[in-house]
């Protein structure tokens, strides 16, 4: 990556999720006492999952945060209703969304009932400018953008060789994933990047060999994705557990 990323190792995934959910009470905390809100992407999948349970279920975590004045997006999701087992939505709404006292609005998912995931895109988008009030060619500005890692380099749904990794206009986009043989809705790199913050959360052994090629490879973001976050406001930063960071030179 061209900037130096910020890489906090810990010895496993409670201990990754601790940090994590206090650094979202800190920023959430700044956020609305400087606007009187805070704006969050969340990402899916297995790892983040402990992070949302801990900020329902832990008491002070739970109380440190003012949940009315929490808006959710999503980096990305599957092209399934939102009950579907491999919603992100579904998975944020029974370990997080559930249990908070924030208003139902205030979870601005995609609607991915619709059939077509390009129109998905175009609602999300339409959500976007609407919710920050954008002009033309301006781009969300979230306090924070939560996004994983997969095995082979991706983040949010910006695959390898992916198209979208090139967008330079749109918020969200529908990208076919063929490995998958599925559709996803992703938000876009210019979204990505103008982030106040940018947090990665990668644990497991299965991510250590994509982990260090994004961090220490040389620089080929069609290959590994996640090396093309490269938020405007200063370096990512990653959350990781000691089996995710075992390849590293300096873990």
């Amino acid at each position: 990556m061209s900037s130096q990323p910020d890489i906090r190792v810990f010895p496993d995934l409670l201990s990754l999720s601790r940090a994590a959910a206090a650094e979202f009470v800190e920023l959430a905390q700044q956020a609305v006492q400087a606007r009187g809100l805070f704006t969050v992407a969340l990402s899916g999948g297995f790892t983040p999952e402990t992070l949302y349970s801990l900020l329902a279920d832990d008491p002070q975590l739970y109380s440190a945060v003012a949940w009315e004045k929490v808006h959710f997006f999503f980096s990305d999701e599957r092209h399934v209703p939102p009950d579907h087992p491999d919603s992100n939505y579904g998975m944020v709404h029974r370990s997080l969304l559930s249990k908070i006292p924030a208003p139902p609005g205030n979870a601005h998912r995609m609607v991915t009932e619709l059939s077509d995931a390009g129109l998905v895109a175009d609602q999300c988008e339409q959500v976007l400018r609407e919710f920050f009030r954008l002009r033309p060619g301006e781009f969300p500005g979230f306090d924070l953008v939560l996004l994983g890692l997969g095995g082979e380099g991706h983040t949010a749904s910006l695959f390898p060789g992916s198209e979208a990794l090139h967008e330079t206009k749109r918020l969200a986009v529908a990208t076919w994933v063929k490995t998958l043989e599925a559709w996803r809705i992703t938000l876009t790199l210019p979204v990505l990047n103008n982030a106040s913050e940018v947090a990665f959360l990668v644990s497991g052994t299965e991510k250590a060999e994509a982990l260090r090629n994004v961090l220490e490879g040389s620089f080929d973001p069609d290959l590994w994705p996640a090396q093309a976050v490269q938020p405007i406001s200063g370096q990512p930063v990653f959350f990781v557990d000691q089996d995710a960071a075992k390849l590293l030179r300096v873990p």
